[in-house]
């Protein structure tokens, strides 16, 4: 059984504003059809005798996984939940010990989610070819032919082949500086490191055993004490927290003997900055890479990206990116463009809530938009998704007015259940327990209007959640 393995945990933060921490790029449509999550999925369906894929995700993204595996048409796949962050080694183990309960010869086909690659019938043709490398025992990786002298990627230096394009590693090279990787490129014999894997679940395991074995008795502890929460495997907090934290790549790769590399040329991109971004894309005549209500006057080599109806226009400037988003707009150099995250780092020192919520929170009902806020008050505009439904709830400091704009909602007001149409509204008063549902086949949208001493989202008890929320 061929099993994708779609690791989900990345933050994105070089991809600030438009990528935050709860909505990471991943889950964001940022080039082609659908998120780059759904066509990571997406590209597997065309291998041969493939199953339904195996998620490991943060428990913070469970219910975006969730939804747009079900967006894409994906069923009977598995999403297990990551309570801390241990980088890869960990999480593929997480897979790879969920995998051998489905079939205990499983091949896992290592993913990240947040990649782009434009040629899928290249992709699906180097794993095919590596299928018989990983039956036989090695644990193969997907080298990217260079196109250019890249010094933001780790190198694999090609030994002995292996039959028909594949080769034995010879090493794992780090991240080179300019000159050293203009020598990689006329060299011939170096890919870039693209981060994915075929391997036999059951193998990886063994040469997790050989070289981190404090890591996989770890892993092997949290996944035992593990537990099904609605669609989800929630690996144990406190014993997964006693796992070290480390990549394959040092844990696994570099130290086994039975490392084997096939490169491909498959329009791949990492999209691990706006710059890399601004490579995959389709450029104008000018060089510019542009997205959204935008006008670009003696403007060249430059991204520009606008949200919604903001317009964005430049005039005489070169190798520039600006994005905007209805909270926050950057502006770099082109060069610069791995620096973003530096903005993100001094937000978290600042205590401000932008490197991690964009101004529309998405939620497993729907969504909110914070319209307005000042002291003592705010303004939201909430969708909640037909059939779906708020947790029975209550605050300690603020009220709240619902004014239904479409859709009807059923209201919950301590003993009260009723329903309100267009242009109605009622009144939750503070220290109420409310719920709000949506009975409709329609979305249900309204405005709410909190005021009180304290607004923060916080201040909510919940007694009730059909999404297993505390």
């Amino acid at each position: 059984m061929l099993i994708p393995l779609i690791l989900s945990g990345g933050s994105g933060t070089r991809l600030w504003p438009v990528s935050r921490r709860n909505l990471p790029k991943q889950f964001l449509s940022l080039a082609g059809h659908g998120t780059l999550f759904q066509q990571t999925v997406a590209r597997t369906r065309a291998l041969p005798e493939v199953a339904a894929p195996i998620v490991v995700a943060s428990e913070d993204h469970r219910f975006l996984a969730a939804e747009q595996l079900l967006e894409a048409g994906i069923e009977g796949g598995t999403v297990v939940l990551e309570p801390l962050a241990r980088n890869t080694a960990p999480a593929i183990a997480l897979g790879a010990l969920e995998a051998l309960k489905r079939d205990p010869e499983s091949l896992l086909l290592v993913l990240p989610a947040d990649h782009l690659i434009t040629e899928t019938a290249a992709f699906t043709a180097a794993v095919t070819q590596a299928l018989p490398l990983a039956r036989q025992g090695w644990l193969a990786t997907f080298g990217i032919r260079p196109d250019r002298a890249e010094t933001g990627f780790g190198y694999i230096r090609r030994g002995e082949a292996l039959g028909e394009g594949a080769f034995r590693v010879e090493r794992f090279v780090e991240k080179p500086d300019l000159a050293t990787a203009e020598g990689y490129l006329a060299d011939g014999g170096y890919d870039w490191n693209s981060g994915m894997f075929l391997f036999r679940a059951d193998r990886y395991l063994e040469e997790l055993a050989a070289h981190a074995p404090a890591m996989l008795a770890a892993v092997r502890a949290a996944h035992a004490a593990a537990h099904a929460d609605l669609d989800f495997v929630r690996v144990d907090k406190d014993a997964f927290a006693k796992v070290p934290e480390d990549s394959i790549d040092y844990a696994v790769m570099e130290k086994t003997t039975r490392a084997a590399v096939v490169p491909v040329s498959c329009g791949w991109s990492d999209i691990g900055s706006w710059s890399a971004l601004w490579l995959a894309g389709e450029r104008d005549a000018d060089g510019n890479l542009r997205e959204g209500d935008t006008l670009a006057v003696n403007t060249r080599n430059s991204l520009l990206r606008s949200h919604d109806r903001h317009l964005v226009a430049t005039v005489g400037v070169d190798d520039l990116v600006v994005v905007t988003t209805p909270d926050a707009t950057l502006v770099a150099h082109r060069d610069a463009a791995q620096d973003v995250k530096k903005i993100v780092e001094q937000l978290k020192r600042a205590g401000r809530s932008e490197h991690s919520f964009h101004r529309v929170v998405h939620r497993p009902w729907g969504s909110y938009d914070s319209l307005e806020a000042g002291e003592r008050f705010q303004v939201k505009r909430i969708v909640v998704k037909p059939g779906a439904s708020l947790s029975l709830q209550k605050h300690h400091h603020r009220a709240e007015h619902w004014i239904v704009v479409s859709g009807t909602a059923e209201v919950t007001c301590d003993d009260k259940v009723f329903l309100l149409g267009e242009n109605q509204s009622t009144y939750i008063p503070l220290g109420s327990k409310h719920r709000l549902r949506n009975p409709g086949k329609v979305a249900l949208e309204l405005i709410e209007v909190q005021s009180g001493s304290y607004l923060g989202e916080d201040d909510i008890v919940r007694y009730d959640d059909v999404y297993g929320r505390a």
